[in-house]
């Protein structure tokens, strides 16, 4: 029950796209949180106070993405996946531009960051509906042997997008004084978020609905009431497994920037231009292991993948503290690199897990409680630990202690490789051989 290639390329290219525009999206507020927000939205907490509430801001929409996946997922088991996800990309599209339009703390007051965190909110339920959905439809259409290859296309958007909104920013804080970049250069890569989404939807629109979905004869009246009694361990398992993940992306991209910059004195500028390249490596190490999920097996891959997070988070921060930017460089494309390889294969894990009538619920959910547990809480836990000691080295201990807790959550769950996604089994959680 797989699609001919033409459909199969159009499907390939529309997760593509519209990954990309919704990460886009989503990480421009971190970009914009670690280098303007706490002035522009907290600027009578001062430096410190105002990063921590920009990052508290920050977390809102990791916590708002379960309720995305629930709320999104429901619509996707029952109504179908294409709609569904048109849906998360109008949601997220409009409220980050929004946030374009959204004045200041000093011309609205109290009122400028209560408004804030409910766009962030709204941007977390689009994003928790968006990468779940993708995912099926990649997977639904795939065939068995190339999931992993095909679910690299979708791992491939939060790299582009990722890419997208630090060489918009990166080119405004240079091109800008500082006073206008504060003023409203900032705005710009929230505001072209409009056009982004247009092209997005033209892309979606054109894409087939799941063959899966379309005969799977039985439709779950509340997926998550079903999901969570007969599939809850797979869930909570499935979202450990890419905890790691999730932790060591957000301290490298959010709160590393923010490090260096305010409290190492690198220019912005430099930083912004080491995680532009970090996120080309990483893109290639995703569409490595993307494929390599599909040669060795996806949880295998994961395994191996994991254990070299754990180990480099060991370095992140030691390489990051010396200020020499050449080993900041490598501490940062390094753990990029990593990440790819990370990546890879998640899109073709998480679908196998679940059953039809059940999955994007499944996968949608899962996926999200892995960000609320490593991506809301990671820039806030480093910020705490580094005020605590003076020191970033902790941070690394306790992205490695994450690290084992994705490793002992998949070592629980199966291998899935070549598994025919129209008969999962309802309890398939004891590894199998190979």
């Amino acid at each position: 029950m797989t699609s001919s290639p033409p459909a199969l390329r159009r499907v390939a290219t529309a997760a593509l796209v519209g990954t990309t525009i919704e990460y886009y999206d989503f990480f421009s507020y971190g970009t914009a949180a670690a280098l303007v927000f706490g002035q522009v939205f907290f600027p009578a907490l001062g430096a410190a106070g105002g990063l921590l509430a920009a990052f508290s801001v920050y977390a809102v929409a990791f916590l708002a993405r379960p309720v995305g996946a629930v709320l999104f997922g429901h619509y996707g088991d029952r109504l179908g996946r294409k709609t569904t996800l048109v849906g998360s990309l109008l949601l997220m599209g409009g409220s980050t531009a929004l946030v374009g339009l959204l004045p200041g703390y000093g011309a609205w007051g109290i009122w400028a960051p209560v408004l804030l965190v409910s766009l962030r909110f709204c941007q977390g339920i689009g994003l928790g509906g968006e990468w779940g959905g993708a995912a099926l439809l990649l997977a639904e259409h795939a065939p068995p042997g190339r999931r992993g290859r095909y679910g690299g296309y979708l791992q491939l958007g939060p790299c582009a997008g990722f890419f997208l909104a630090n060489a918009v920013f990166l080119a405004l804080s240079e091109g800008l004084s500082r006073s206008a970049f504060l003023a409203w250069g900032w705005r710009v890569p929230f505001l072209a978020s409009a056009a982004l989404v247009a092209f997005g939807l033209f892309v979606r629109l054109r894409v087939a609905e799941s063959p899966m979905f379309r005969e799977q004869p039985e439709r779950a009246r509340v997926p998550v009431v079903e999901l969570l009694r007969e599939h809850g361990r797979t869930v909570l398992l499935g979202g450990l497994s890419v905890t790691v993940g999730y932790t060591l992306f957000y301290l490298t991209t959010t709160y590393a920037l923010a490090y260096a910059t305010s409290e190492l004195g690198l220019a912005s500028g430099l930083v912004l231009g080491l995680l532009l390249a970090g996120s080309v490596v990483m893109a290639a190490m995703v569409w490595v292991s993307a494929g390599q999920g599909d040669r060795w097996g996806r949880r295998r891959t994961l395994l191996v993948t994991t254990g070299l997070a754990v180990g480099w988070a060991l370095l992140l921060f030691p390489l990051l503290e010396t200020a020499r930017p050449v080993l900041v460089g490598v501490a940062l494309i390094g753990s990029m690199a990593v990440l790819g390889l990370h990546f890879g294969p998640v899109a073709g894990y998480l679908p196998e897990l679940f059953p039809t009538r059940l999955r994007y619920t499944g996968v949608a959910l899962g996926y999200n409680l892995g960000g609320v547990v490593g991506g809301a809480t990671a820039p806030l836990v480093a910020t705490r630990l580094n005020s605590a000691y003076g020191t970033p080295v902790p941070i690394g201990w306790y992205t490695a202690g994450v690290g084992l807790v994705s490793l002992l959550s998949l070592l629980a769950l199966p291998e899935t490789r070549g598994r025919d996604l129209t008969a999962v089994r309802r309890a398939a959680l004891a590894p199998e051989p190979g």
